[in-house]
């Protein structure tokens, strides 16, 4: 179903759905006022998005009482118009794409680290809309648990599909809040900022009395070049990102050796295009095959090379992500790995856009190098013994098991995860404190390496 070509209009095109929404609920802004109605409703329907946890309780849906009528009746539209699956989704595969996210486990979180979130900041008005609400250099912790808080709903069994599941729920959420992005952003619907006769700039203001000191306030204040850059949060910039969770995903196993067989890439890449109509994407922007999606990737990343973003706010993102998985690495010649990873999973243009192509000392060059080499020959001659056997399987197990304890499941971090979605998380990443494909001494030497012991994610207090 992927267009042949991307062309401009793609980035004047939003998602009217969430869009209409917003702006039912915001209506006109006071640019010279203080607005406080609007920063209310946006406090309002923050509160209300807290109550989307089941996919089950979606259909009857409604705003609480103490909701303005307006409010409610523009957000019980938005469910009821965006909870249901596309009618070319096909539960088989969906399935089989949770099989292989729970195979994968704590190596899903490396690649969530070191390629698909790296490869998220490569587009330069992307990472704009980032940098202007400070989200990943001030807020990097924010940043990455809110991916996760729709990335294991989503991929968890029956995240799209059972009434129990969370996965529609949380990435209706998303959608909205990409709504709110665009409207704060733009000061108004982006429908009516996309037409001909609009303004081509929203031009910067400084912060009025009355609006808040916080990354709504912020976006709101910073100004937008339409013309130059499109709308923020647009189809393209959309399907990009969801290009980073699928098929830059399965681009990162075959660097790593662990590619997966074809029928299983085309469930992995279905199961996020259904995501993607949840989220509001076009059908014609995404692919369904590993090469039409390398295709369409290639082409928008060369797309948003050509129309760069200034101030360049790319090498900023880049260092703060890294810099944060660095911290939770306890040895100091392996702390530029987060880096050396990234560099061979995303390849040498990506590593220049995000700034991370700096001197990284000799001997941790040198441990990366070797150890990388040496872990694909004993793979490779293993494998004619043991199909199953794995040492990539097993660093990039360990490197995930810091980022999946220390980052996600740590509730002293900005952004607590919902109990109820970190009682679901925590059963599944406590499933996945053995791999199932590795032989007991493997899973002995991973236990040793983690510190872990009995369980991956503590539950209660600990002696």
């Amino acid at each position: 179903m992927m267009r042949d070509t991307i062309s401009r209009s793609s980035t004047l095109r939003a998602d009217p759905l969430a869009d209409d929404t917003i702006a039912r609920i915001l209506g006109p802004w006071d640019k010279h006022g203080d607005n406080a109605a609007q920063w209310q409703a946006i406090a309002t329907i923050n509160d209300q998005l807290t109550q989307w946890q089941a996919n089950g309780a979606l259909p009857g849906w409604r705003a609480g009482a103490h909701v303005p009528p307006a409010i409610a009746a523009a957000l019980e539209h938005y469910i009821q118009a965006g909870l249901r699956l596309p009618a070319w989704a096909e539960p088989a595969k969906i399935a089989r794409a949770e099989e292989l996210f729970m195979d994968m486990s704590m190596l899903s979180c490396t690649l969530l680290f070191c390629a698909s979130l790296p490869e998220c900041y490569v587009i330069p008005d992307l990472a704009g809309v980032l940098h202007a609400a400070g989200q990943l250099e001030q807020h990097t912790d924010y940043r990455i648990r809110s991916t996760a808080a729709m990335l294991f709903p989503v991929m968890m069994g029956g995240g799209l599909t059972d009434a129990s599941g969370g996965g529609v729920a949380q990435t209706l959420k998303v959608r909205l809040i990409h709504a709110t992005i665009r409207h704060l952003i733009l000061r108004g619907n982006p429908s009516d900022a996309a037409r001909p006769e609009a303004p081509a700039v929203v031009p910067p203001m400084p912060m009025l009395a009355g609006q808040p000191h916080s990354m709504q306030g912020t976006l709101y204040a910073h100004g937008w070049n339409v013309e130059r850059d499109g709308l923020p949060c647009n189809q393209e910039e959309l399907a990009y990102t969801l290009l980073t969770f699928s098929y830059v995903f399965l681009r990162a196993l075959r660097k790593l050796g662990l590619g997966l067989p074809a029928e299983d890439e085309h469930a992995y890449l279905h199961t996020w295009n259904v995501v993607g109509h949840v989220l509001g994407i076009e059908r014609a922007m995404m692919a369904d095959t590993m090469e039409q999606a390398e295709s369409l990737f290639n082409r928008m990343q060369a797309g948003g090379r050509a129309h760069p973003y200034l101030p360049d706010a790319r090498p900023a993102l880049g260092a703060a992500l890294m810099q944060t998985m660095e911290k939770e690495l306890p040895l100091r010649v392996l702390k530029p790995f987060p880096v050396l990873l990234t560099r061979h999973l995303c390849g040498s243009a990506t590593s220049h856009d995000l700034g991370l192509t700096g001197r990284v000392s000799w001997l941790s060059r040198a441990l990366f190098t070797v150890s990388m080499g040496t872990i694909r020959l004993i793979d490779g001659t293993a494998r004619l013994f043991w199909p199953q056997f794995s040492l990539s399987r097993l660093v990039t197990r360990v490197v995930g098991y810091q980022f999946t304890v220390k980052l996600l499941m740590d509730q002293t971090r900005p952004l607590k995860l919902p109990e109820a979605l970190l009682n679901q998380v925590g059963a599944v990443t406590s499933d996945w404190a053995e791999d199932r494909q590795a032989p007991r001494w493997v899973n002995a030497l991973e236990a040793r390496l983690t510190g872990r012991r009995k369980r991956l994610i503590p539950t209660g207090p600990q002696p």
